[in-house]
């Protein structure tokens, strides 16, 4: 029995014409329809806005290294002529601005927070009012313990639109640059992006043993200096001592640097980890490759080049 699309195909093409196909039509109108609003949110490049209507663009800088941004971070970049940086966002990415951008440091380091975050938001929206191009490059993803929300949510409320290009996590850069797998078959089923920086004034701790999951991998975000905290809650929360970790420190630059440990020193001690910005890496995924992640790819932060690609 022929279905009501392929009557309606045959009723509304004319004999000895080209035929109308009913479904192509329909897919092409319900596109036409959806496509604008999920273009408003996922940007290929800055867009072009009549009348430079005020607009910004959240894009995503990945994990350090220039040659992990997307295309569209690649583009919309250059096109800039205002970007709002955070202190994650390495020189190598910056340099890809044009001449004569103004560049402006809004970073936040932990227990260095150079501005609030009500007063980003109000600058980003002073910059895009401005009617330049104006692109808020954050580290990373961000989407990912990034603020993204909060900021998006600020310009709107201001009449100030929005899109965003994603950039690569740090856990997912730091990962491919140090040869680990974060799931493994029969080993970790799940991977859980956990932030082990807290909002000012919040003293709640995350719920540990929900995340000691002995078949899952964690991925704690800024956690150098939590790493003794997170080590005892982990612990307490009943993930065995000897649960591999790896420190990941400047993750995807050249200065990249691994350290590792395990659960149990983790808590009495910490990590040997410097300055940098320092992701941990938690879970028996890693026990295969852990070992030899330090020393054989140490040191530098290409991704490609570590695998002997050109």
């Amino acid at each position: 029995m022929p279905s009501a699309a392929m009557w309606l195909d045959g009723l509304l093409s004319p004999p000895g014409g080209k035929r109308f196909n009913f479904i192509v039509a329909l897919r092409a109108a319900l596109g036409s329809t959806l496509r604008p609003r999920t273009a408003r949110r996922v940007a290929r490049a800055i867009p072009e806005v009549p009348g430079r209507t005020p607009h910004v663009t959240l894009v995503g800088a990945g994990p350090g290294d220039p040659d992990l941004l997307t295309v569209a971070a690649a583009r919309a970049i250059p096109q800039a002529e205002v970007i709002l940086y955070d202190h994650l966002v390495g020189p190598g990415i910056l340099a890809l601005a044009q001449p004569g951008a103004e560049l402006i440091c809004v970073g936040k380091r932990s227990g260095q927070h150079s501005h609030s975050q009500e007063a980003i938001n109000d600058l980003i929206a002073a910059q895009a009012r401005s009617g330049r191009r104006t692109v808020r490059l954050k580290g990373g993803d961000p989407m990912i313990f990034g603020r993204a929300g909060e900021e998006i949510e600020h310009l709107e409320r201001v009449g100030i639109s929005v899109s965003v290009i994603p950039g690569i996590t740090a856990a997912l850069g730091c990962a491919s640059s140090a040869g680990l797998s974060l799931t493994k078959r029969g080993v970790s089923r799940a991977v859980t992006f956990v932030t082990a920086h807290a909002r000012e004034g919040d003293a709640t701790e995350p719920d540990w043993a929900r995340l000691a999951d002995p078949k899952g991998t964690l991925a704690i975000y800024m956690g150098r200096e939590a790493a003794r905290r997170v080590g005892r809650g982990l612990t307490a929360g009943g993930l065995s001592p000897d649960t591999p970790v790896l420190a990941v420190e400047n993750g995807c630059r050249p200065d990249e640097r691994h350290h590792r440990t395990t659960l149990g020193a983790m808590a009495e001690q910490g990590v040997a980890a410097g300055d940098g910005p320092t992701l941990l890496l938690i879970g028996w995924a890693l026990e295969e490759r852990a070992a030899h992640a330090g020393d054989a790819l140490g040191a530098g932060g290409h991704v490609g080049q570590r695998f002997g690609h050109d």
